[in-house]
């Protein structure tokens, strides 16, 4: 067995944003940056990543989509959360927003990530669309206005290593961790903004984010809107944080609040040593999920 390398190379300082969204996408925005300053000032330690939830600027409402799309780099939100991070020297996921692309007039649900430079680093097109109709529970189809992206996204956080991320649906499809996870892209992690509902958060949230991590051996990052029982749509709430044993080291409850957490890269590591399921796969038996995958940075 050769040496296993780390895939994560400094400790990494976190804080999830869990906020509520109304219509107001101006006091949206505002009521994310007092929190993320907040978050940079409270901290017990120096900031290194902030993440936002899922459609952080505008409701979450299909029928609303469109009235709250932006083109990216150039929109208000784009510009707003460059600013922020650039000020304040932080890496920087902006949870997702509505994206206009003009070029086919089609609406993405896309997740912007900055460096501290207010660069854009990574971004990603929610690539499994939220179509479900649970019987007794919930009815919700993003395919309305929204269309899919087509790549799975991997980037560098410089000095740290590389993440891959996601956008809520997209936790139930593995193969998207498993891309970022494995050679040649070495992810130490997966970041989800997300917004489960109240029927699938208490049946698959925790399961899933463990699930992603343990299947990995990484860590899990999912960040959530706070629970709004006035606004249409009901978000189940509980960002947390997993490490690479499955383990939950960060949780929020259901209204807002802002959670930290340390990630440890000496464990990814000893994990890794210890369940070697890296060089026990048996690709004389199943394919590599990696080989001919579509992979985009920004």
């Amino acid at each position: 067995m050769s040496a296993i390398a780390a895939p994560l190379k400094k400790t990494l300082n976190v804080a999830l944003i869990q906020l509520s969204a109304g219509f107001d996408k101006a006091k949206n925005l505002n009521h994310f940056k007092t929190h993320i300053l907040k978050a940079i000032g409270e901290s017990k330690n120096k900031l290194d990543l902030v993440v936002l939830p899922e459609c952080f600027n505008s409701p979450y409402s299909v029928s609303e989509f469109r009235n709250y799309a932006e083109t990216i780099p150039d929109g208000e939100t784009t510009q707003f959360l460059s600013a922020i991070a650039k000020e304040h020297q932080i890496f920087l996921v902006g949870g997702s927003i509505p994206e206009l692309d003009k070029t086919n007039d089609k609406i993405y649900n896309t997740s912007v990530t900055f460096d501290p430079q207010g660069k854009i680093v990574g971004k990603h097109r929610k690539a499994h669309l939220f179509d479900i109709d649970i019987k007794g529970g919930i009815t919700f189809k993003e395919s309305i206005t929204l269309t899919g992206g087509d790549k799975a996204t991997v980037y560098d956080l410089d000095g740290f290593g590389k993440v891959g991320l996601g956008i809520c649906y997209d936790i139930r499809f593995p193969e998207l961790a498993q891309i970022a996870a494995r050679s040649p892209n070495d992810s130490f992690a997966m970041i989800y903004p997300g917004a489960f509902n109240t029927t699938t958060g208490p049946l698959h949230w925790h399961l899933l984010a463990r699930a992603r991590a343990i299947d990995n051996q990484i860590y899990t990052i999912v960040c959530s809107p706070a629970r709004d029982l006035n606004s249409g749509y009901h978000a189940y709430g509980h960002s947390l944080v997993v490490d690479p044993y499955g383990k939950i080291i960060a949780e929020a409850g259901e209204g807002e609040e802002i959670v930290y957490a340390q990630l440890d890269p000496e464990l990814i590591t000893k994990v890794r040593q210890g369940i070697p399921i890296n060089y026990q796969r048996r690709f004389d038996i199943y394919n590599n999920v990696v080989d001919g995958a579509t992979v985009s940075d920004v």
